[in-house]
């Protein structure tokens, strides 16, 4: 194992000599293992759990359980995990991130914490990228994990609550991201406890973590209802905004955010017939505005979205694939709907939203894997509590990691990628041909079209047929053009022959926003000590370098005296200037990332609150008075408290008004009934009226069942509509809060003081309207479903 060590590649060294001396151990239980019958190793399941039953821990069965997954593995899908690949096992067991290379076989190794974790019988959630991949290991690796004794289930977007339910029962249960979100937020909305799918949320492992918790994390869930909005104002606006010219409009590209010039200012005033274009009667003109005017000058066809049958969907930008389901919040997607001329669908109105930071930090313990994550290790600590691990190679990498080639312009640069790729293919060395946008990998197709080069491309428009085009990139002669890192979690397995030709050679079109992506890009030539090239092509036209790199890039090359159209420079140092450039980007996307869930976080703590109380309400099996009799008393508190502080004079009329509209019969009480009183008389007045009214329901609903019913229904409805409201108004807040900042103030802070104020505004709104309903409706009427 010596020679393994020397070749970590960060400082880790400490923590993967504790881990190579453990996988030592597993390693000695080999023969003992491999001399059990299949029974006997069978057997071993129910051992593990009776031993946890009796108080050891999974720390204390690691070393057995691993080596029993390790010949189960061997029995049953031919694979006998590496050592490296069981220290990775000990990495995610530990509730952190194994970073291993492309083709060092992270399904595998995901294999062994997953038994071991599955054992306490709490529920392990294996969560991929997409849907294509929880299918396949769940089908693939449930076969070991069913052979073993342990349950394995399948959580898809199309499945029943009933097949759902099942599914999360399993002890090992395979979903994407996207679904368990999703399934968590409909828990918490749902009536009956019956109706709910999920367990609590008790050990995840992500595979390719940076994918979701980094590239996913800037967007949140949101479930959504229809909002009263029309179309017709995005079509206006729309037609607006499509008049103006350069000079009526700023644009930011470094923020990628627009906005009006005076001149833009002047020729809206005329447009829409308005003196001030911002006055606040306007507000939502602006709106419609602002998101016209980013759909059309920044968000770009087949690069942020693709319209396919009749329908705008959204690209994502670090996997090239159509995020399905998922629409840009606050009007946005409305606007490209009406830029690109197809059905506006109504705007919605957020019911339950959360960010996946939020969601996977209430695990009791989340892991995860992937070739990239060391880029971002100061996120994943400070965010997620988890220290990435960078897991030595099976075998030395011998993949050859050129330095860039800048050329002047796009056209210059294409023509070098064309050339190259004409070269290679010529001798039948494979290519995968990574672009950043779907609009770049149509344009190199058209280029290898003229050259009559065959190939084939992966983006967005085809995923399907996403595991199928990868897994035959490595054969002799292929040539395939991949937007970012799709294809991620299939290898590229070399055909016949490839090896002495060099190996997969790996082409990137342009640098990507984050360095994780190239490298990623790199990783898919080299696998397990295969040869192996990468080579980026730049220019100074590409959007990373007109953003950030261009000014600086160019002066070096003058210096350099570069000046020539066709000239190309590979350079060290032009390599590290780019990565310069990345990291800003990096900086700035992890700061909009923070950004999010520092407001998010807000929302979290109010979350909790009202969905701990939602299932308080909603597991209750016998009576619920606790509940709704002190949420009547703090509402009687709080219309007394309101309207005695006039020590002299009370507002008797109003507390009679609150009294019959929300207490009791009208003709049983008016001022008379508290002239005279203390406040403390009062309020026991109130609450001994309320305590008969109580008293009533009960003998009307003699069953205590029905009576549980009607109280379940009332404290339900009330919480989900003040919760909805509460959310959309928090959205609203967020948006405002932002121009606090030019008057000195902290938007955050002011976000966080507003949000705590309308928070127990509406926790008082939500118990005034609860006794109110409780005591006053008709009964019957609350029991329908």
């Amino acid at each position: 194992m010596a020679n393994i060590l020397r070749r970590w590649v960060e400082s880790d060294s400490r923590e993967l000599k504790r881990l190579d001396q453990k996988a030592d151990q597993i390693e000695a239980l080999k023969d003992q293992m491999a001399a059990l019958s299949d029974t006997e190793l069978q057997a071993k399941t129910p051992e593990f759990k009776e031993r946890l039953k009796n108080g050891e821990t999974l720390d204390d069965i690691l070393v057995e359980a691993f080596a029993v997954a390790r010949e189960g593995a061997k029995r049953v899908l031919g694979l006998f995990p590496f050592h490296v690949q069981l220290m990775g096992g000990m990495i995610l067991h530990g509730g952190n991130i194994a970073e291993m290379r492309t083709g060092e076989g992270k399904t595998l190794t995901a294999t062994l914490p997953v038994y071991l974790n599955a054992l306490a019988g709490k529920g392990v959630h294996v969560v991929t990228v997409n849907e294509y991949l929880a299918q396949r290991d769940a089908t693939e690796m449930g076969e070991l994990y069913n052979w073993l004794g342990l349950s394995v289930g399948l959580n898809l977007t199309d499945k029943s609550s009933e097949e759902k339910r099942e599914a999360y029962n399993a002890d090992i249960t395979y979903s994407t991201n996207s679904e368990i979100g999703f399934d968590y937020l409909r828990d918490n909305m749902v009536v009956y406890k019956e109706d709910m799918v999920q367990r609590p949320l008790n050990f995840a492992l992500i595979d390719e973590v940076d994918s979701i918790l980094i590239d996913e994390a800037r967007t949140p869930l949101i479930i959504s209802g229809q909002s009263e909005a029309g179309a017709h104002m995005y079509e206006i606006a729309d037609k607006f905004v499509k008049t103006l010219t350069e000079e009526d409009y700023n644009i930011d590209w470094e923020s990628k955010s627009i906005s009006l010039t005076e001149d833009g200012i002047r020729r809206a005033e005329k447009y829409f017939n308005q003196d001030n274009l911002y006055d606040v009667e306007n507000a939502s003109l602006n709106h419609h505005l602002d998101q016209a005017l980013r759909a059309n000058y920044i968000m770009s066809k087949d690069k942020d979205y693709m319209v396919q049958d009749g329908e705008a969907l959204i690209v994502d930008q670090f996997t090239g694939r159509v995020m399905e389901g998922r629409r840009f919040g606050d009007g946005l997607h409305q606007a490209i709907e009406a830029k690109e001329h197809v059905e506006i669908q109504d705007e919605a109105k957020t019911m339950a939203t959360i960010t996946y930071q939020n969601l996977f930090r209430m695990y009791h313990k989340l892991s995860g894997m992937t070739g990239t994550a060391k880029t971002e290790e100061e996120e994943f600590r400070e965010i997620y509590n988890m220290e990435v691990t960078t897991v030595p190679t099976n075998r030395p990498i011998a993949r050859d990691d050129r330095p860039d080639l800048l050329y002047p312009t796009l056209e210059s640069k294409f023509s070098a990628v064309v050339k190259e790729i004409k070269a290679l293919h010529t001798k039948g060395q494979p290519l995968l041909i990574g672009t950043v946008a779907v609009e770049t990998s149509e344009y190199l197709s058209r280029l290898l079209d003229r050259e009559n080069i065959p190939h084939v491309v992966l983006n967005a428009k085809n995923h399907a047929r996403e595991a199928e085009i990868i897994t035959n990139a490595g054969q002799k002669g292929a040539v395939t053009i991949a937007t970012n890192m799709a294809g991620r979690g299939t290898d590229i397995k070399l055909g016949p022959g490839v090896r002495e030709l060099g190996g997969l050679a790996v082409i990137g079109t342009e640098r990507h926003e984050s360095r994780r992506i190239d490298n990623q890009l790199r990783g898919r030539a080299g696998r397990q000590g295969d040869a192996g090239m990468s080579q980026f092509y730049l220019s100074l036209e590409d959007d990373l370098m007109i953003r950030f790199g261009s000014e600086r890039i160019k002066n070096l090359l003058s210096r350099m005296k570069i000046a020539d159209e066709d000239a190309v420079i590979q350079s060290r140092m032009i390599t590290r200037q780019v990565e310069s450039a990345q990291k800003r980007v990096e900086g700035n996307n992890y700061d909009s990332r923070k950004n999010v869930l520092q407001y998010d976080d807000v929302m979290r703590a109010q979350r909790e609150v009202i969905y701990k109380e939602r299932q308080e309400v909603i597991m209750e099996d016998k009576s619920l008075k606790d509940v709704i009799m002190p949420m009547a008393y703090r509402t009687i508190d709080r219309v007394v408290d309101a309207h005695t502080q006039n020590k002299k004079d009370f507002d008797l009329d109003t507390i009679t008004d609150f009294t019959k509209s929300a207490l009791v019969n009208e003709d049983t009480v008016s001022n008379a009934d508290f002239e005279g009183k203390s406040i403390k008389d009062i309020k026991q007045d109130l609450y001994d009226r309320a305590d008969a009214v109580y008293a009533e329901k009960e003998k009307q609903l003699y069953d205590p069942e029905q009576m549980l019913e009607f109280e379940k229904v009332v404290i339900l409805r009330v919480v989900d509509q003040h919760w909805t409201d509460h959310i959309d108004t928090m959205d609203q807040l967020r948006q405002s809060v932002g121009l606090r900042g030019y008057g000195q103030l902290n938007p955050l802070v002011e976000y966080q003081q507003e949000g705590y104020r309308m928070f127990n505004e509406m926790v008082g709104d939500i118990e005034y309207e609860a006794t109110r309903l409780f005591m006053k409706s008709e009964i019957r009427q609350n029991l329908e479903r």
